[in-house]
């Protein structure tokens, strides 16, 4: 079983960004995407060239540990959400003690509907957000509970970016080149700099510069937008 879910130790680069000169610090959980994990990677044609190998995520120690992680929750979601809820509830204590608010993004490079696990209420004192390609899900945010959408330009996840753009959800966009300054008529923020700015990007797009290796780079894949065609 493993010892620990949550990271606490500011190893993700994006999560260190978002904590400077903030009141908060924050928790995440890293577990490799499948299709229960993720259920829009197929409509969404980002499966092939997901970014969970991007950064830390190349490495084989870093993928194993994601995908035990991915295996506990499917084996035994009661036990994996005894010990989620456990380390929740340290981690805003100690943050607390620390003189800091406690924030956690449970979907790292998942995308699972934790409002349906978690009574996010019961931490009213914490933040959590996540980012999701399920337009639905964005109607069930909450005080506490803030979601980001997740575009792709893949045909058959249309629906889904007409749904997100009916609402002033912020809508991230992975861009290669560079960002444009506008892009589906809404202006273009650099999401890059901090998580917790992003949550508050109202009908604006959250412009994220594409990382990852060479193979990534060259990526033909729809959620990737080349800043010429925006």
């Amino acid at each position: 079983m493993l010892k620990y879910l949550l990271n606490t130790n500011g190893s993700n680069t994006k999560i260190l960004k978002s904590e400077k000169g903030s009141d908060y610090k924050i928790a995440s959980l890293s577990m490799r995407p499948d299709i229960i994990l993720c259920p829009s990677q197929i409509i969404a044609d980002c499966k092939k060239d997901c970014l969970v190998s991007a950064g830390r995520g190349a490495m084989s120690s870093i993928e194993n540990i994601r995908q035990s992680k991915t295996d506990f929750f499917h084996s035994d979601k009661k036990a994996f959400l005894e010990l989620l809820l456990k380390e929740i509830d340290k981690f805003r204590l100690k943050c607390k003690r620390a003189g800091f608010l406690a924030a956690y993004r449970l979907n790292t490079i998942s995308d699972v509907n934790w409002s349906k696990y978690i009574d996010f209420s019961l931490f009213s004192d914490c933040l959590f957000y996540d980012y999701t390609k399920v337009a639905s899900r964005l109607k069930m945010q909450s005080d506490n509970y803030k979601l980001i959408f997740s575009y792709s330009g893949a045909p058959n996840y249309q629906n889904q970016v007409k749904a997100a753009l009916k609402t002033n959800a912020p809508m991230s966009v992975v861009f290669r080149g560079g960002l444009p300054k506008t892009f589906l008529g809404r202006d273009v923020i650099d999401g890059d700099i901090s998580d917790l700015d992003n949550l508050k990007a109202f009908n604006k797009i959250v412009g994220l510069k594409l990382k990852g290796g060479i193979k990534i780079q060259a990526s033909k894949s729809p959620f990737i937008i080349d800043r010429v065609a925006a």
